[in-house]
């Protein structure tokens, strides 16, 4: 008997009819005789109407009175989803975030989970009870109710998980599992088996939607082998985990191709060359909550520098005014942007003990005409920023070059 937390997102539960399916699922699991706890969003769009409803009121609406509203929609889906399962004879216990005492930190629309009390779950567990969670959502040690940010349900589901000790977390979504990379631009992607936490965690913040983040971190600091798997559809699914059980013999050299369109450039032109010049550039940029990409500084002969640094593409204007001001009292000849450009990365733990991975990307990018503008590297993976009118053929050129569209061979 196996203990399983399984988190079904706002698709999968955006109907009555999709929520008997997602019980009649959960009630097989039990017939198997597994122990479940199941988290669930808000119902497809129900946290944008109530969103919407807000900003009719308010520009920008309070954090607070934000949190309490939005944190309603999961509420619908846990009562729903118990009467499912009653119907079809199982019991099911619904709770809220505050009720299971998700304890998080103050930040409203964005906290983060301090503590979780496991016990009231535990007792209807051995009570044979399915657990009904809401997603998303928390409380705070004065007692207001906190939201964890969007996509937050991963990072709830996760979270309980560690806290049980689950033998799985399995987050159930439209997507069949974790892709070489997105299947819609690359016919021959495929779906992988497994893929490790380190990998998974560069996939995501460098462009794949599959997980959020905050989900896959908390994951691999507590080893909560995870699964994603298709909400509609039969099948393995992928899943992520240690590579500690891995031979390395097996690993393929790159997992994945990520790739971001999101981005936009910007460079300052004929920055003296002294000490501090890029943090005096950089730090106004920071404490604006603008989250700085790739940076590449180039020294000229004649004593001056060029910044170049990417952000967010919606930031990009914001983020140029403040370069105009600060560059303008740095005596800089110009500032520049350019929001015609992509990310695209290379991702595979195997990069650690194989050579001319990088030499073969750039190789297959400059046999495509495709210029490269900018370089940024960790252990495992590869970013560079290219014009964004060739981001399909990079991809496309990529996955074929590292023959991921090629499955594995057997040992």
């Amino acid at each position: 008997m196996s203990l399983i937390v399984q988190k079904y997102g706002g698709t999968s539960v955006g109907s009555v009819e999709r929520i008997k399916a997602v019980a009649e699922k959960v009630a097989r699991f039990r017939q198997q005789g597994d122990d479940v706890v199941v988290v669930v969003s808000a119902m497809s769009g129900e946290t944008n109407r109530l969103i919407s409803l807000a900003q009719e009121m308010q520009e920008t609406p309070d954090p607070r009175e934000m949190d309490v509203l939005v944190s309603t929609g999961e509420q619908v889906t846990i009562a729903l989803l118990c009467m499912a399962l009653k119907g079809l004879g199982w019991e099911a216990r619904s709770y809220t975030g505050g009720q299971v005492k998700i304890t998080t930190d103050s930040a409203h629309t964005k906290a983060r989970i301090v503590d979780i009390d496991e016990a009231p779950m535990r007792a209807d567990l051995d009570a044979g009870r399915v657990v009904v969670v809401a997603g998303f959502q928390g409380v705070d040690e004065k007692g207001s109710i906190t939201t964890l940010g969007r996509g937050g349900s991963d990072t709830t589901g996760v979270a309980l998980a560690a806290a049980l000790k689950a033998d799985e977390c399995q987050i159930y979504t439209d997507v069949d599992g974790v892709y070489t990379t997105d299947p819609r631009v690359v016919d021959g992607a495929r779906r992988l088996s497994r893929i490790t936490f380190e990998e998974m965690l560069e996939m995501a913040s460098l462009g794949s939607k599959v997980l959020q983040i905050r989900a896959v971190e908390f994951a691999g600091k507590y080893n909560v082998p995870l699964r994603v798997l298709h909400s509609f559809q039969e099948g393995p699914g992928t899943l992520i985990t240690l590579d500690e059980e891995d031979n390395e013999m097996e690993q393929p050299v790159v997992a994945g191709i990520a790739f971001n369109r999101d981005e936009a450039k910007l460079t300052v032109r004929g920055v003296p060359d002294i000490p501090g010049a890029a943090s005096k550039l950089l730090a106004p940029i920071g404490e604006a909550n603008i989250e700085v990409d790739v940076i590449v500084q180039n020294v000229a002969a004649d004593g001056t520098t060029d910044l170049t640094f990417t952000v967010h593409r919606n930031d990009m204007d914001k983020a140029a005014a403040i370069l105009r001001e600060v560059a303008e009292s740095l005596q800089a000849k110009e500032v520049t942007f350019d929001d015609k450009i992509a990310k695209v990365s290379i991702v595979g733990v195997g990069m650690r003990s194989h050579a001319g991975v990088a030499s073969l990307m750039f190789n297959t990018l400059a046999n495509e005409g495709i210029n490269i503008q900018m370089i940024t590297t960790s252990e495992i993976k590869i970013s560079v920023i290219i014009e964004e009118r060739y981001l399909e053929l990079a991809v496309r050129s990529l996955h074929s070059a590292f023959d991921l569209d090629k499955e594995p061979e057997e040992e």
